[in-house]
């Protein structure tokens, strides 16, 4: 009996993926648990394993395309099924006459596949449907499926709609903006190469412009001297790397630092849920990782409960799984406050978008040697230029120019860090 293979449950408000490619095909063997195809959710790309052992009989979901929570992608057949055809042959020898009673559990076997799909799970019917459904109210639960497998089809929905079935039809929510774009020459034509959006590019696009429409977002800016900072990593990178088994960077200075700022600025730790104001009394940290795929932010979960090892040990292990395409919805779920590190790609300043529904972002900046006047003098010093973008809406301007001296204070003093100072 065929094994289905189906998307798997993808995680907290995602409901559809796209097939990114599949590792074998019609006809391969797999083994248990073997990864056998990669799907692209709007969050993160996951692998979905084999659920038996066999040969993979039949893909039904291509690659490219668009498929809901519980759609089936595939099939495979049991090793045991192989055999079935050679029962046959043998009739004629008395040896073989009990073949037959092995083989009849076989022919039932397909008959309660017809009724699973009467209980098909909601994502089985496809995006459209669950599309449709979000923007009118109409339950697909609730109708006769006409199509396969009683699966609810798109005509199902409108006729259910037409008929007067449906609830008042909420507004869709606004999707990315696309820019109109003029048509271009046919010699720059022929030299244009269009790529379809993956869907983690989506939802990057479409939740900093949410971000950008929502929050009445504002950036203030500082400098920060590294010179002791600096040092103190020069002196102790190499036992720290030793003992701890992960490099000292600066991400464990700044993540301390911002959670001492933001427990004297507990506003900037705060998010707007309706019209509350939700403050947080933990400290998850999502730092911003850039992939080939795009940007994600992996979170430290109770990062103030860890030492600036722990901290640099968990980013370390987040990065890595973030660049293998490894992350999972939990990674990427809870953050309260984010820090993104510009810098590595040589950015002197910018203004970070918040990742909403947060209230702030700390962009981080290069290092560079700048005059700076110390007691009278001027010398040169590693400095660097530190942006906190808010929302104003909750943020005042005193709170947000607080938080970015409390984080000053911290780096060039690293003592006080060690202290909780």
């Amino acid at each position: 009996m065929a094994t289905e293979i189906r998307v798997p449950t993808l995680g907290e408000s995602v409901t559809e993926a796209t097939i990114g490619k599949w590792f074998k095909k019609a006809g391969d063997t797999v083994a248990a648990d073997e990864p056998i195809v990669e799907l692209e959710t709007d969050k993160v790309t996951i692998e979905v394993p084999a659920p038996a052992a066999g040969v993979l009989s039949e893909i039904i979901a291509r690659d490219g395309e668009t498929v809901g929570v519980g759609a089936l992608l595939g099939s495979i057949g049991g090793a045991a099924a192989a055999p079935a055809p050679k029962a046959e042959a043998p009739k004629a020898e008395p040896a073989k006459a009990e073949a037959p009673k092995v083989e009849a559990p076989k022919v039932e076997a397909p008959k309660p596949a017809p009724a699973a799909p009467a209980a098909a799970p909601a994502g089985a019917n496809g995006p459209a449907v669950a599309r449709i459904a979000a923007e009118s109210g109409v339950d697909p639960a609730s109708l006769a499926g006409s199509g396969k497998d009683g699966r609810v089809t798109k005509g199902d929905m409108l006729a259910a709609i037409a008929a007067g079935a449906a609830a008042p039809a909420a507004a869709p929510a606004p999707a990315a903006p696309v820019a109109a774009r003029a048509p271009s020459a046919p010699d720059d034509a022929s030299r244009e190469e269009r790529v379809k959006m993956t869907k983690l590019r989506q939802t990057i696009a479409r939740r900093l412009k949410d971000a950008q429409n929502t929050a009445a977002m504002l950036t203030t800016f500082n400098d920060v001297d590294m010179t002791a900072v600096m040092q103190l990593r020069a002196q102790y990178k190499d036992v720290f790397e030793k003992k701890h088994g992960a490099k000292l960077g600066f991400m464990g200075f700044f993540t301390k630092a911002v959670i001492q700022a933001l427990k004297d600025v507990p506003e900037v730790n705060a998010e707007i849920d309706g019209t509350d104001l939700v403050y947080k009394n933990y400290y998850h940290i999502g730092i911003a990782v850039g992939t080939d795929k795009g940007l994600v932010v992996p979170v430290v979960r109770d990062a103030d409960q860890l030492s600036i090892a722990g901290i640099e040990k968990a980013i370390s292990g987040l990065g890595r799984k973030a660049r293998d395409g490894k992350l999972g919805i939990e990674d990427l779920q809870g953050g309260t406050f984010t820090i993104t590190n510009g810098g590595i790609y040589g950015s002197l300043m910018s203004t970070p978008i918040l990742n909403a529904p947060q209230s702030g972002i700390l962009g981080m900046h290069r290092i560079e040697e700048r005059p700076v006047v110390v007691k009278g003098q001027i010398v040169a010093r590693p400095m660097m230029y530190l942006a906190l973008s808010y929302d104003h809406r909750i943020v005042d301007g005193k709170g947000a120019v607080t938080f970015l001296v409390r984080v000053k204070e911290a780096l060039e003093d690293p003592t006080r860090l060690v202290l909780d100072l």
